[in-house]
């Protein structure tokens, strides 16, 4: 089943662009499986995430929304340098004016004055799919495009689409503050997603900084650093799975399944998501790992309710201590 993504002001784009990146390149590697297993793996890969066209180009299965044309105009280029993939030029609405970070303007003014436009685009990507699997909205809770007319746009994909799954991958803005209304424009952001979506899949820029700053090595730290972990990460979700059911061996509804094995109640829909190892790509060539060794530091970080490998182990300890105390 094939999954349309919708991406919403500066932050939705630029991690939009390099999620599609990741998985094309992904698609673009021999692997490491047998030459029957990879193609079938390609294949499954392929039909979710992009729309081949009889040329052989990879279009994305993406639909760009910002009410700023600089970031949009941006990413069509660097998607269409990479020679290996592309975005469709008519998949595409901006405009000259921003939302000012103001949640009411998004949702109130931008989304109802451009919702037949957006739903239009929409509509002519979901006609382009032989199956659709369902939405991933990418979006940031600071601004008042990607909150505002994101929320907006969520609750008429909802209402056009009843029977379609719809995830909501949002950007948890900096302790710290990145706009001075941040604080309101996420409350409303997640009271309204919480009605309209099947799941938020929530991302923490305070956690992303202390990955790219620990476990990166990287002295300067950028947004795009930044939108490469998230990228990784929602690839690594976001890719077929293997499984022995079916002819193709590789799941065929990724968002039924995660929906089934997540959300088990409407009211519990937010997910966090953590991955090891958490390295940099020049590190990979001098580390060995196992599926033992990984299992067991996933569990230690589920226990110890860490968002790192680093500290880990060490809450890990002090439970056992606290609990044996207890016993005693």
């Amino acid at each position: 089943m094939s999954l349309i993504t919708v991406q919403l002001g500066q932050c939705g784009n630029q991690i939009g662009y390099e999620l599609f990146d990741v998985i094309c390149n992904d698609l673009h590697s021999n692997g490491l499986c047998p030459q029957k297993e990879n193609g079938l793996y390609q294949a499954a890969s392929k039909e979710r995430f992009f729309d081949e066209h009889k040329s052989g180009d990879f279009v994305s299965r993406a639909v760009l929304l910002d009410m700023e044309p600089k970031v949009i105009s941006q990413t069509l280029s660097m998607a269409a340098n990479s020679h290996k993939w592309r975005y469709s030029e008519k998949s595409q609405f901006s405009q000259k004016q921003g939302s000012g970070n103001n949640w009411a303007n998004g949702y109130y003014v931008h989304g109802p004055k451009y919702k037949d436009c957006i739903l239009n685009l929409v509509r002519k990507e979901a006609e382009k799919c032989d199956r659709l699997g369902g939405f991933i909205t990418i979006m940031s809770m600071a601004g008042g495009t990607g909150s505002g007319m994101g929320t907006f746009i969520t609750r008429c994909l909802r209402d056009i689409y009843p029977n379609s799954l719809l995830l909501n991958e949002v950007i948890w803005p900096y302790g710290t503050g990145e706009v001075i209304v941040q604080n309101y424009n996420s409350i409303l952001t997640l009271s309204n997603l919480y009605q309209s979506s099947d799941a938020l899949l929530v991302h923490e820029n305070d956690i992303l900084h202390k990955v790219c700053s620990q476990r990166m090595n990287i002295k300067q730290i950028s947004f795009r650093d930044i939108n490469k972990v998230i990228a990784h990460q929602l690839g690594s979700v976001f890719q077929p799975a293997y499984t022995a059911d079916g002819a193709s061996h590789y799941s065929r509804n990724p968002l039924g399944e995660l929906m089934e094995s997540l959300v088990p109640h409407p009211e519990f829909k937010m997910l966090g998501l953590r991955n090891i190892p958490q390295m940099s790509e020049h590190s990979l060539a001098y580390s060995t790992f196992t599926w033992h060794g990984l299992l067991k530091h996933l569990r230690q970080m589920l226990i110890a309710n860490a968002k790192m490998e680093e500290g880990a182990s060490s809450h890990v300890a002090e439970l056992k201590i606290n609990t044996d105390n207890y016993v005693v």
